[in-house]
């Protein structure tokens, strides 16, 4: 059989033995941290060519266990069989040689490095530079996630740089593959795409781990479904035959609240975007084109789009993170005021919150404890007093936030980059929230977040919406956007379509519209 990935097997007598045992087996995994136990006398076993769910909420324990598979976390105790014969995974390296691939919910890529630079890293094989810039761009191409083999990492989005993850994993055509929150950077039909290569990958007898919080995506992919709460396993079940429902109460212990969005008066334009035109100074940069854009006291309007088509700069812009050249000064304009040359100062001053897609580094400094991290931005709300910072109040609002949000910390006192992705979200959504904003800039709200604690943030955001704020929501989860949204639009190459009420079009529209199937002329 030819296949860019296919997996060869001898075919023998042996073979029919080999499907029925497992390609990988965990006996009596536990891993503990100081202030809490990630992993506790986890069992689970892989077959031979299955598609494997890990399900949990966020901080379950679903990462620590990848890791430890990967050898990238060292189990306290416990044992690993892989093709029936015991291991001890020391090191990533020693995973990749025995044929086990990972791509991260969050990324090992060295900044300064160029995309072929960080994935010839991550290779077991030593590539010509020339063949594999050449595979690395046949292969994006081929499974519609593109890149630029000389593309510096720095300049990426998250997104983009979740596309280097899946191809460098895919280069080596592993016999185990662990898929940390893989879809996240793609429309539904790249989605569709990316899962006829995972099922061909298990037919082929490649084993597959995969972690998601989406659960349509687990109920049509995957095999089995193994669920951990707190750190332990809780149940196993065949999703295929479970509801979301059903799946996210195993999950979480109690029914999957439903977000509610009702009808709310809107008010007085408080964003306003008008003929925003900007070159980036990134030569991998996306250039904006007339950008024009209005969201209004008590609505949300979301921006949908897959990563690189100008989310990243058109974010930094309204923020306040990149200046605006003197000509395009007036082409923002928030509460009223002309915003272009303010700074991110100012336009916090003026009434606006700011969520990144980048939890650690910009969301949040990882060697910053939860209290620190909360003066960063809520300074405002009385922790600081003639220039003296009042600790006791600022470990009260963080520990406020903690509660109300829901956020798996030991207390105000930890390290953020202690915290798993998802409880890490939580915090900073809670800290920015707590803020009263009147406009709230928000990108990738969910992205890694379990499937309760991502109605909770919904929720707020449209909470916050019915208290007249206006919130402009960049995400990638359409069905996020179809949920919590009273317009969308669609950005892609640097254009952004005219707004559209969500119950008048469909997700696999707004599909091929991220794609640069929409006409900029027609007025909403």
């Amino acid at each position: 059989m030819c296949h860019l990935f296919s997996v060869r097997f001898a075919v023998s007598a042996q073979r029919s033995d080999n499907s029925r045992r497992p390609v990988l087996s965990l006996s009596g995994i536990s891993k503990h941290y100081p202030s809490v136990v990630a992993n506790d006398d986890i069992h689970l076993d892989v077959m031979p060519g299955e598609i494997h769910a890990v399900l949990g909420e966020n901080g379950a324990g679903k990462s620590t266990l990848m890791k430890i598979i990967y050898g990238a976390v060292a189990p306290d105790a416990g044992d690993i069989r892989w093709e029936g014969q015991p291991v001890i995974i020391n090191s990533p390296a020693q995973a990749r040689a025995l044929g086990i691939g990972m791509v991260f919910q969050h990324f090992s890529l060295f900044e300064t490095l160029t995309v072929a630079e960080n994935i010839a890293l991550g290779s077991a094989r030593r590539w010509p530079a020339d063949v594999l810039r050449q595979r690395i761009t046949e292969l994006s191409q081929h499974y519609g996630l593109p890149l630029d083999p000389d593309r510096h990492i720095h300049t990426m989005s998250v997104g983009e740089r979740q596309r280097v993850e899946i191809i460098r994993c895919l280069l080596q055509s592993p016999r185990l593959l662990i898929m940390d929150e893989p879809t996240s950077v793609l429309t539904p039909q790249a989605v569709e795409k990316l899962f006829e290569t995972l099922r061909q990958l298990a037919a082929e007898g490649c084993s597959i781990l995969y972690i998601s919080h989406k659960l349509d995506e687990i109920r049509a992919l995957c095999h089995r479904a193994t669920v951990l709460r707190g750190g332990r396993v809780s149940g196993s079940c065949i999703p295929a035959e479970k509801s979301n429902a059903a799946l996210a109460q195993m999950m979480i212990g109690s029914e999957l609240p439903r977000p509610k969005l009702h009808p709310v008066l809107r008010g007085n334009p408080q964003l306003v975007i008008e003929r925003l035109n900007y070159v980036p100074d990134d030569p991998f940069g996306t250039a904006l084109i007339d950008v024009s854009l209005e969201v209004h006291a008590g609505e949300i309007v979301g921006i949908a789009g897959v990563s690189g088509n100008g989310q990243r700069e058109l974010v930094a812009l309204l923020s306040g993170e990149k200046p605006l050249p003197a000509a395009q000064q007036r082409a923002v304009r928030l509460c009223g005021t002309a915003a272009g040359a303010l700074d991110t100062e100012a336009r916090r001053n003026l009434g606006l919150a700011y969520i990144p897609e980048e939890r650690l580094g910009r969301g949040a400094v990882p060697e910053m404890t939860l209290t620190e991290n909360t003066l960063l931005t809520a300074h405002r709300q009385n922790l600081v007093r003639c220039g003296l910072i009042r600790f006791g109040a600022a470990r009260r609002y963080t520990q406020e936030t903690i509660v109300r949000f829901g956020v798996k910390a030991a207390g105000a006192h930890v390290l953020a980059h202690n915290l798993s992705g998802g409880n890490l979200q939580k915090f900073i959504i809670g800290r920015e929230v707590r803020q009263n904003p009147r406009v709230l800039l928000v990108a990738q709200p969910t992205w890694g977040v379990d499937v309760g604690a991502s109605a909770q943030i919904r929720q707020e955001l449209i909470d916050l919406r019915t208290q007249g704020v206006a919130v402009l929501v960049l995400s990638e989860e359409l069905d996020e956007l179809f949920e919590i949204c009273d317009r969308l639009t669609v950005i892609a190459q640097g254009r952004l379509s005219p707004p559209m009420v969500p119950g008048e079009t469909t997700p696999e529209a707004i599909g091929l519209m991220m794609s640069g199937a929409f006409s900029t002329s027609v007025v909403a």
